[in-house]
Parts: C-alpha cells; structure tokens; sequence
C-alpha cells in the first residue's frame, strides 16, 4: 500500500524552527519528484518546496526562500523540511507529496502532478 506519513510538526514561537519529515513505503523510492505543499484555512494548498530526486535540484517558493530546506535521505526513504525563522503566516497544515514512478514533470507546483499525498502535519507558529 502506498504511503507517505508526515511527521514534526507543532507549535512554535516566531524566529523557531522545526524540522518535518516524510516517511515513504509501498512506492518505488525515490519518486522522481517529491514536494512539500502547505494549507492554511481558507486558502489554496500551494507549493513550498521540491526536489527532483535524481539531480538533487531543489526548488523554493519565493516566501520561503532562504529560510526552509528540503532535503531528502533515500537509505531511510524519508524527505525532510527544515524549517527556520519561522514567521506567524508560516502557519499552516504541511503535506508530503510525490509523483508517480518514471514522471518527471516540469514544473513543481501544480498539484495535479502528485499522485501520492500524506495526510498532513500541523504547524503553528504564534507571534
């Protein structure tokens, strides 16, 4: 059975840090392509970070650039996003998500390319 299973989220102060983790089983490991998408209420789930397994090229969306790390460690068959300076609008439900096997796609943020989801992690950052 395919799976993907969030971890490490919580509760923080701005200016902290978390680190989440995303436990794969059932699936060819590593996807092609493996993401970190985010939700906060009544928004849209939009894309935070990406990796393209293979290369090891990642990508950020722009409100986090330079603050959250995706990184991925393919012997535990498990991607993590370190998470720091972290800001009240940082807030959010954090999925793990990934591609089928052989697909590749081009772009990262849409996620109708993701067939594989967890079901999330909560992260609350209080000002």
């Amino acid at each position: 059975q395919v799976q993907l299973v969030e971890s490490g989220g919580g509760s923080v102060q701005a200016g902290g840090s978390l680190r989440l983790s995303c436990a794969a089983s059932g699936i060819p490991y590593p996807p092609c392509l493996m993401a970190w998408f985010r939700q906060a209420t009544v928004k849209v789930r939009e894309g935070v970070a990406a990796v393209y397994t293979s290369t090891g090229k990642e990508y950020y969306a722009e409100s986090v650039k330079g603050r959250f790390t995706i990184s991925q460690d393919n012997a535990k068959n498990t991607l993590y996003l370190q998470m720091d300076s972290l800001k009240p609008e940082d807030t959010a439900k954090y999925y793990c998500a990934a591609t089928r096997p052989n697909l590749c796609p081009s772009s990262w943020v849409l996620p109708d390319v993701y067939d594989t989801w967890g079901k999330g992690t909560l992260v609350t950052v209080s000002s």
